[in-house]
C-alpha cells in the first residue's frame, strides 16, 4: 500500500500549484507511481461553484485525475461525514490501481475525517433552526452558558464567541440526548496516521497580499456573474451561500453594499479565514511545514519529493 501525501495549507497559499507540479513528476523516475489528485474542500463539492472556490480548471483535471470535486448540486446541505466517505472511497480506488493518492487540503476538519476517521453525531435540523433563532436573539455567550451546564467538557473546548460551534454542540446534546464531547477521541487527540502530510506557510503579510490579488483576480474572472446565477436562480443552500465570495456578493446584489464594498469584505473575511485555518492545521504535530519566501512550487515540490523517493 502506498503512503497518500497531503499537500495543505491556508487559502492562496498555493497548495493546488505544488500538487500539481508535484503530480507531473510523479509516473517518471525515481518517482513511478502515477498520482490522482483528492481535493479537500467543503465548497469545491457544488457544482457551478468553481470562480469562487478556485476549483482546478478544465486543463488541470484533464491532465492530472481530481476526486470530491462536483460532488453535489448547491441546493444540498453537504455534511462532513458524506464527504469523508466519498473521500475515503477515492484514496481506495487510486491506491487500489497503483497510484498515488495526492491529498490537497484546505478545510482542516474534511482533512481529520479522511486521516483519522471517528464517529460523527447526527444532525436534527428542527433543533438546529431553533438554536440559530436563539443565537441570532441572544448571542453566543448565552448558548454558551447552556452549554456548559449540559456538557462541561465540549464547552472548555469551544470559544464562548464561537456561535456555529456552539450550536452544533447544543444541537448534538438536544437533539440526539448524548454530550456532543462523548464523540470519539476529539479533534484535538492525534494519533498514528498513515498520510505524509506536508503544510505551506507564508509570512502574514505576504499571504495576505496573495489573497488580495486572488481576490481581484476572480472579480476579473467572472465572479459577480456567477454569484447572481446561482443566487437568481435559488440555487445556493444555507451552506453553499456561507463561502467566502458568495455570502458577500450577495449583500451586494440585495442591496445592502456597494460592489467596492463586497469586494473589501471578501478580502478582509478571506484573510481571518486563513488565519482560522492556520491555526487548526498548526495544531497537528504530524504536519512538517515548510516555509516559503517566494515560490511554492520550486520550494516544496523537492521537499515532498526526497521525502517519498528516500
Amino acid at each position: 500500500m502506498s503512503t497518500p501525501v497531503v499537500v495543505l495549507g491556508p487559502t492562496a497559499s498555493g497548495k493546488s500549484d505544488v500538487a500539481m507540479a508535484l503530480a507531473g513528476e510523479c509516473g517518471t523516475w525515481p518517482m513511478p507511481q502515477t498520482a490522482e489528485i483528492v481535493a479537500v474542500d467543503a465548497m469545491q463539492v457544488y457544482r457551478g461553484m468553481d470562480i469562487g472556490t478556485a476549483k482546478p480548471s478544465a486543463a488541470d483535471r484533464a491532465e492530472v485525475v481530481h476526486h470530491c470535486l462536483d460532488l453535489v448540486d448547491p441546493t444540498h446541505d453537504f455534511a462532513v461525514a458524506e464527504f469523508a466517505s466519498v473521500a475515503a472511497d477515492a484514496v481506495a480506488s487510486i491506491e487500489s490501481a497503483g497510484r498515488l493518492p495526492l491529498v490537497v487540503a484546505g478545510t482542516g476538519l474534511y482533512l481529520r475525517m479522511l486521516t483519522d476517521p471517528m464517529e460523527i453525531p447526527g444532525t436534527w435540523p428542527e433543533v438546529r433552526e431553533l438554536l440559530e433563532r436563539r443565537l441570532a436573539a441572544e448571542g453566543p455567550l448565552a448558548l454558551h452558558s447552556e452549554l456548559t451546564l449540559l456538557d462541561p467538557a465540549a464547552a472548555a473546548k469551544i470559544e464562548p464567541s464561537n456561535g456555529r460551534r456552539i450550536v452544533r454542540a447544543l444541537e448534538v446534546c438536544l437533539g440526539g440526548r448524548r454530550l456532543f464531547s462523548s464523540y470519539g477521541p476529539g479533534l484535538d487527540s492525534y494519533g498514528g496516521t498513515r498520510y505524509l502530510q506536508f503544510g505551506l506557510r507564508w509570512s502574514r503579510e505576504v499571504l495576505a497580499e496573495r489573497i488580495a490579488t486572488r481576490v481581484h483576480r476572480m472579480m476579473v474572472a467572472g465572479l459577480l456573474a456567477e454569484v447572481e446565477v446561482l443566487h437568481g436562480a435559488g440555487r445556493l443552500s444555507r451552506t453553499a451561500a456561507q463561502a467566502l465570495g458568495y455570502k458577500e456578493l450577495i449583500d451586494h446584489l440585495e442591496g445592502r453594499c456597494s460592489l467596492d464594498e463586497a469586494v473589501e469584505q471578501v478580502i478582509v473575511r478571506t484573510r481571518q479565514f486563513a488565519v482560522r485555518q492556520e491555526r487548526w492545521f498548526r495544531r497537528d504535530p504530524r504536519i512538517q511545514w515548510i516555509g516559503i519566501d517566494a515560490d511554492p512550487v520550486a520550494e516544496v515540490v523537492p521537499v515532498i519529493r526526497r521525502a517519498l523517493v528516500g
